[in-house]
């Protein structure tokens, strides 16, 4: 009890202490950001070797004898197997420490991971300062740790997994029950308009041109957003969305010479705008309004 009361009285620790937990999370975060496709690709492989060749059931022993999820094995250098002591797996201070380099073979380090760990104990901070010690700060950080593990999962691999938006879009309407952020009829309208509004739209873009705009990861996502926030903040997601997002692809199209026929993760930029509507989003309809005079 006095370690609540001292989070509930004093912000700036409640505000440091999201931070560092923040940096825990992301650590993990790269963990499931790695492992999390590679546990769904063994898993699409099995099934399909189930359902191609039943009667071989040596699928089944290796699958004993090599296990892999998000605990087992233990992380360790792709190129030396050296496996990751707890002390060079302190979030930022260990690649700081370590000079972005593997203690055994001296192999760099990606930076990446020190960028996760970083973003989502800010982030984590943010949510901390704006919500405050309440549930509606507990439940904004788990939806903003979700968004950060699928926006860099759709980055590498153009896929929104289900076992995160299925299980958070569930979270969003049994948290509407009671309500931290929206009421049960908002939350469940939100959802269905958000599933909708992005299959029309792909529908309509697919009986156009004959191509497909984006994926069905996408409308889980934004049905998980209309989940959490109601239906009435739907349009400031996908505005923001979409803007972002053109920004961007144009940028890279222009600077980098990305191929415009290249598909681009529109998911990344749907959890941005999710997240900003999250925490400002009825300040931001409210200007528009008032700035409309409406």
């Amino acid at each position: 009890m006095e370690i609540i009361n001292l989070l509930e009285s004093q912000p700036v620790t409640f505000i440091t202490t999201a931070l560092i937990l923040g940096l825990l999370v992301g650590s993990f975060l790269n963990v499931v950001i790695y492992r999390l496709p590679v546990m769904m690709n063994k898993d699409w492989q099995q099934q399909c070797q189930e359902l191609l060749h039943p009667e071989d059931t040596s699928t089944e022993a290796t699958k004993k004898t090599e296990a892999f999820n998000l605990y087992t094995p233990r992380s360790r250098c792709p190129k030396c197997n050296h496996k990751i002591t707890a002390l060079e797996n302190i979030p930022i201070f260990s690649y700081l420490f370590l000079k972005g380099k593997c203690s055994s073979c001296a192999e760099p380090i990606s930076p990446r991971y020190a960028l996760i760990e970083l973003l989502t104990g800010v982030l984590t901070a943010v949510v901390a300062w704006h919500f405050g010690f309440s549930w509606q700060a507990g439940a904004a950080m788990l939806l903003t740790w979700a968004l950060i593990a699928m926006s860099f999962i759709d980055i590498d691999h153009q896929l929104l997994p289900d076992d995160i938006t299925l299980p958070w879009l569930w979270l969003g309407l049994i948290l509407s029950l009671f309500p931290v952020f929206i009421d049960t009829h908002t939350s469940i309208i939100g959802a269905a308009a958000g599933y909708l509004s992005l299959w029309g739209i792909f529908w309509l873009f697919k009986l156009l041109t004959g191509k497909e705009g984006m994926g069905y990861g996408d409308f889980k996502l934004l049905a998980l957003l209309g989940a959490w926030m109601g239906w009435q903040l739907l349009p400031v997601i996908v505005l923001l969305s979409s803007i972002v997002g053109a920004v961007i692809g144009i940028a890279m199209i222009v600077t980098l010479g990305r191929d415009r026929n290249i598909p681009i993760p529109f998911g990344p930029y749907l959890a941005a705008a999710g997240w900003i509507a999250m925490l400002w989003g009825h300040d931001i309809t409210d200007a528009y309004l008032s700035y409309s005079n409406l």
